[in-house]
């Protein structure tokens, strides 16, 4: 009985999983575009925006892409993910902020900062080698309005077919939100931070 009863499980899953198949298989056939340039966005108030773009720059490493990277905001300091990916491949780094708007206190400053940086990341997306833009922190910069967001919004469309722009950064933008391709929002359930434990090294940064 019990082997019958084992079967009869088995033959029970193989038709729910045959049935999941087909709908799969029809939804993965109905895709007709076999490439495209994605506007992705990483926002919310949780942690792993940047990890998770710099998790995709080093999948796109791994197929021989070359990637730019533009941090606007933060500081000057020297990261994991920096040193790791310049080591792996063809990377272009920038990390053209001066720090948090709440240390550096000085609006023009800010604003100047986010202007250097955006005008690189104007010169990446001209690069034609350049395959993955990850513009990290864009969106505290387009949030503190450092940079025009019209200026912005016009240039990720006008970017070349071939180029994919992950956007970082907390309170992504409506209109950033409503031009992209891929949105995905952290959610904050639990830090570590709000429990007195400081930023850390191979964790933080």
């Amino acid at each position: 009985m019990a082997e019958m009863a084992e079967d009869d499980e088995a033959r029970r899953h193989r038709l729910k999983m045959e049935k999941r198949k087909a709908v799969q298989d029809a939804e993965v056939a109905g895709k007709t575009i076999a490439r495209k340039g994605l506007l992705m966005v990483h926002t919310g108030a949780g942690k792993g925006k940047s990890t998770a773009a710099f998790g995709l720059a080093l999948r796109a490493l791994g197929h021989g892409w070359k990637i730019g990277v533009v941090q606007f905001g933060k500081g000057q300091w020297r990261t994991g993910e920096r040193d790791m990916l310049e080591k792996l491949g063809d990377v272009s780094w920038h990390t053209l902020g001066e720090g948090f708007t709440w240390e550096t206190q000085d609006r023009a400053r800010d604003e100047a900062s986010a202007r250097r940086a955006w005008d690189k990341a104007r010169e990446l997306m001209d690069d034609p080698e350049v395959r993955l833009l990850v513009l990290d922190e864009l969106n505290i910069s387009l949030r503190y309005e450092h940079l025009p967001l019209d200026e912005v919004l016009s240039a990720l469309a006008a970017r070349r077919e071939d180029l994919n722009v992950v956007v970082t950064g907390r309170n992504a933008k409506p209109e950033l939100i409503a031009a992209a391709d891929l949105v995905t929002e952290m959610t904050l359930v639990k830090h570590h931070f709000a429990a007195g434990v400081k930023a850390q090294q191979g964790i933080e940064f």
